[in-house]
């Protein structure tokens, strides 16, 4: 920043990224109590980013801007000194967001850019920012054109133009295997990317890090929640009033059974007209596998079979080998299944499990994350889960995210 440059934190998923941002703009406040701050990042880490500001750095006030009420004047509005945004709501508004000056943008989950011909990676270049910082675990999911456009983003002009870029370095380096010119391309990009694996820090790291995944619901989805609410209140309060509270306690606990399925797919709650079919647990935990696979293996809970059902066909159209046992599957299968999960020589990097048949007696420690599809009542259940990675045998830092739908009965 004080030469003028910009730069990717690119450090492991869970290595604190966030919060070494975090530290990052409250120094930049220190040094300019005028300064005003952009955050564009996925929907569904939005909370996350106000969550964690408000936590470590309270001095910096934050918005959400997003969602149908949000006002275009909100972004000109200085009493809030961290903006955070989506990049859905970035491409709409781009205008009104080119329009100002902002000390420090930072994009979150910057693989989201890494088309240049996109829509959002051209909205995103014309924001104003003396400084400008792009977040991700995976600045390289496919191939060197991926950093084009974030470097782009960050160095306008420093890599060329795309064409002049794919025929110096992508096109040598991945088709020829020129090795002298992806030495060039490391050594001009290095000052610019920080990274660090979590094998490098592990001897820093708890052995066990627990967070929350925040999911945004789509309009669709929201709709269908919103209108399933609203009919379960009219039929439960009905309930109560001609037979009792007694009577309609069943209801309630029904009816917040079909809201928790709502919130992790429509398809779950069959006897419902909702017309939707969204999911964006579904969506964001695609997003999260696609980042740790195949350097890491993965657990995934929910106690519904229905939920294993929809993401067992998200992960085959994202072409995602996997096991799952569920309370179908016959014990000595289970162990089939474990065993084949333990080893190295599986190509299953995910392994689907219902909390029912998994909670306990299982040993997985060839997974380091664990994902909680759909909160429990019982932490102790929840926590049972986690620990069939998080036990004896364990050898690297276990990462633990509940996933939980902002603005329902799950948060």
């Amino acid at each position: 920043a004080e030469a003028g440059g910009s730069g990717c934190l690119a450090d492991d998923m869970g290595l604190g990224k966030t919060l070494q941002t975090i530290a990052f703009l409250a120094h930049r406040f220190e040094q300019d109590s005028t300064a005003r701050f952009l955050v564009v990042c996925p929907a569904s880490l939005m909370y996350n980013w106000q969550q964690e500001l408000e936590k470590f750095a309270p001095v910096l006030r934050s918005m959400a801007y997003h969602g149908a009420q949000r006002k275009a004047d909100w972004i000109i509005d200085e009493q809030y000194q961290v903006l955070i945004t989506s990049y859905g709501t970035l491409r709409q508004d781009i205008e009104q967001f080119a329009a100002v000056t902002f000390n420090t943008v930072v994009v979150d989950e910057s693989h989201y850019i890494k088309n240049p011909v996109a829509q959002i990676t051209r909205a995103i270049t014309q924001l104003q920012a003396p400084f400008r910082i792009a977040l991700s675990g995976t600045p390289v999911m496919n191939g060197t054109v991926d950093l084009y456009a974030q470097l782009n983003f960050l160095l306008p002009g420093m890599l060329g133009s795309k064409e002049f870029f794919r025929r110096e370095y992508a096109y040598p380096i991945e088709q020829q295997k020129d090795e002298e010119k992806a030495v060039a391309l490391q050594k001009m990009i290095a000052p610019f990317i920080l990274r660090r694996t979590k094998e490098q820090v592990a001897a820093d790291l708890p052995e066990k890090t627990e967070s929350i995944l925040w999911c945004h619901m789509g309009h669709d989805q929201r709709m269908a929640y919103e209108s399933l609410k609203d009919e379960i209140r009219g039929s439960v309060l009905l309930e109560i009033e001609q037979k009792g509270l007694q009577a309609g306690k069943l209801s309630v606990l029904a009816g917040l059974t079909k809201l928790r399925q709502l919130c992790n797919s429509p398809v779950l709650v069959k006897d419902a007209d909702l017309f939707c079919e969204d999911s964006i647990k579904t969506d964001v935990l695609m997003e999260e596998l696609k980042q740790i696979i195949p350097q890491h293996k993965a657990l995934v809970f929910s106690q519904f079979t229905g939920m294993l059902d929809v993401l067992e066909q998200a992960l085959m159209k994202h072409r995602i080998v996997f096991s799952r046992i569920d309370g179908s599957t016959p014990a000595h299968k289970r162990q089939e299944l474990v065993n084949a999960f333990q080893s190295t020589d599986t190509n299953a990097s995910v392994m689907l499990i219902s909390l029912k048949a998994g909670n306990a007696g299982l040993n997985l420690t060839a997974a380091d994350y664990v994902f909680l599809v759909d909160p429990w009542w019982n932490a102790a259940v929840e926590n049972q889960a986690i620990d069939r990675t998080h036990r004896i045998g364990q050898t690297q830092p276990v990462f633990a995210y509940r996933m939980i739908c902002k603005h329902t009965v799950e948060e």
